[in-house]
C-alpha cells in the first residue's frame, strides 16, 4: 500500500452479523424484568452503545430508577443469553474473513468495538482470525464508549505502539456500520468507510466511502481514499 497505513474495524455489524443476536439477547434479559424492547427502538436509539450504556439509556428513556448493581446484573444476564445464541451458527458476514486476511497481509489491523472482549475473541478465534489483529479494544477498555472518540483513539495508539510505527490518522481507515461509530472515528481523526449492513447509506453521515459490506471492499479502494484530500463530513 502506498498511502494506507492501518485499518481499524468495528465488530458488530461490520465483521460479525451479531446485531440481531444482541437485540434478541437484550430483549430476553429485559423480558425477565417484564420490560419490552422493540426492534425499531433498538436500531434507532441503542445500537451504538455498549451493554452498560444501552441499559442506562433504556432506563433513562423510561424513567426507571435502576441502581448500578442492577445494571451490572442485567449486563451479566444479557451476556448469558448472547452466549446461548452465538453457538447457534456462524455469524461472520460473507467476505469478511477473506478481506480481514488480505488486510492483515498488507497493513496492521485492529478492532474498536463496544462488544465485550471475550465475545469478540471467541468469534474471531473460531474463524481463525484472532492472531491477525494487532489490537482489540472492547467494552470497558476506555472510560467512554462510542460515540466518544476514545475507542478508536486507543486502537490507533496501540497499533503504533505495538508495531513501533508513527501512524498518520489521515492514512488510517475506520470501517463502521452506524452513525455513532462514524462520529467516534471522526473524533479520532480517521478516514471513514461506511457499510450498509445495519443502516442505509443516507444514515451514515461522514462516511467518505460507502459499500454494502466487507465483501465489496478492495484494499486499493482504501489506498485511494487515503491518497485523496479529507472530505468535509456530510
Amino acid at each position: 500500500m502506498t498511502y494506507l497505513q492501518a485499518i481499524i474495524f468495528d465488530f458488530d455489524g461490520v465483521i460479525a452479523n451479531s446485531e440481531p443476536l444482541h437485540l434478541r439477547a437484550f430483549q430476553a434479559a429485559l423480558d425477565e424484568d417484564g420490560l419490552a424492547l422493540r426492534d425499531d427502538d433498538y436500531y434507532a436509539r441503542y445500537l451504538g452503545f455498549d451493554d452498560v450504556g444501552m441499559f442506562q439509556r433504556f432506563a433513562a428513556d423510561r424513567s426507571l430508577d435502576w441502581s448500578e448493581r442492577h445494571v451490572v446484573a442485567l449486563v451479566a444476564r444479557k451476556g448469558i443469553k448472547l452466549q446461548e445464541l452465538l453457538h447457534t451458527g456462524a455469524v461472520l458476514f460473507p467476505g469478511a474473513a477473506d478481506f480481514i486476511q488480505r488486510s492483515a497481509a498488507a497493513v496492521p489491523i485492529a478492532i474498536a468495538s463496544g462488544a465485550l472482549h471475550h465475545e469478540i475473541v471467541e468469534i474471531v478465534s473460531s474463524a481463525g482470525l484472532a492472531d491477525l489483529f494487532t489490537a482489540i479494544v472492547a467494552a470497558g477498555d476506555t472510560p467512554e464508549s462510542k460515540p466518544s472518540a476514545a475507542p478508536y483513539q486507543l486502537a490507533f495508539e496501540q497499533i503504533g505502539q505495538r508495531r513501533q510505527l508513527d501512524l498518520d490518522p489521515q492514512r488510517t481507515v475506520a470501517i463502521e456500520d452506524s452513525r455513532w461509530g462514524l462520529v467516534s472515528a471522526q473524533g479520532a481523526g480517521l478516514r471513514c468507510v461506511g457499510v450498509t449492513t445495519s443502516y442505509p447509506a443516507h444514515e451514515l453521515p461522514g462516511a467518505e466511502l460507502i459499500v454494502g459490506g466487507l465483501g465489496e471492499l478492495e484494499l486499493d479502494m482504501l489506498d485511494q481514499l487515503c491518497a485523496a484530500p479529507h472530505a468535509r463530513p456530510r
